[in-house]
């Protein structure tokens, strides 16, 4: 995961993240989970507080982890201004540990992927099973590998117009395979000012992952079992259902 410049693209977008659109099933899916659990939950990847800052609200025991500060300190600062105490740290999913470990652990919007290599990925799976108590569950979600969506909308720009400080931007966003046998996607975004000038840019990338690739992970990393679903706790119909993972250590 550090062998690229994902980190960098975190730090350097953290004060313009939540300027843009982002999905919001996912909010309402990980609330609803943590606040049926009875202990402790852990987001890992819960940059901005997205997630983090409505698992709060609505009264779960949350703590959460992140890889970049410049995303925890963006955290912190609208936890502050929304009267709360974060309980969150930075650390890479690959190698943290936990003294006692959580009843839920979930890894929203996609953060595993920027797992790069099959290394990484194992080494991301044991840490987060690690982390999750014995009869506790671990919950993430990605995307399935969609052909017809990647020759539609691979290399080509989109633009969205936010609004950062009372002024208005707009932000270029391609997305392009920058290895199609390994799979793995680059990600790039432009801040642009109202004179078209560029303010800031950077570049991110994640590793597609099928449903039987995912299989065998947990496979090998000794998972007791797995359910995999949409986010309406149906089974994935298509390539175009998240696929959210509920995995028991």
């Amino acid at each position: 995961m550090e062998s690229d410049d994902s980190l960098d693209y975190y730090d350097t977008w953290a004060a313009v993240y939540d300027a843009e659109e982002t999905p919001t099933e996912d909010v309402s899916y990980y609330v609803d989970r943590a606040s049926d659990v009875d202990g402790r939950v852990l987001e890992v990847g819960c940059g901005t507080g997205r997630i983090y800052l409505e698992l709060l609200r609505a009264g779960v025991d949350a703590s959460g982890i992140d890889l970049s500060t410049g995303m925890l300190d963006k955290l912190r600062e609208r936890a502050t201004e929304a009267g709360f105490d974060p309980d969150v740290w930075q650390a890479d999913m690959r190698e943290f540990t936990v003294s006692d470990p959580y009843e839920l652990v979930v890894v929203p919007f996609r953060a595993f992927l920027h797992n790069l290599t099959i290394d990484d990925q194992l080494a991301a799976l044991r840490s987060l099973l690690d982390a999750t108590a014995d009869d506790g569950e671990l919950v993430l979600n990605f995307y399935a590998p969609d052909c017809e969506f990647v020759v539609e909308n691979y290399g080509v720009e989109e633009i969205e117009t936010v609004e950062i400080g009372g002024e208005q931007y707009r932000v270029m966003h391609r997305a392009d395979f920058e290895d199609d046998v390994e799979g793995i996607v680059k990600g790039e975004k432009v801040l642009f000012d109202e004179h078209d000038d560029v303010v800031v840019s950077g570049s991110y990338r994640l590793k597609s992952v099928t449903k039987r690739e995912f299989e065998l992970l947990l496979r090998l990393v000794g998972a007791s079992s797995w359910e995999v679903t949409n986010f309406d706790g149906d089974p994935p119909q298509s390539a175009e259902d998240e696929l959210v993972w509920s995995v028991r250590p």
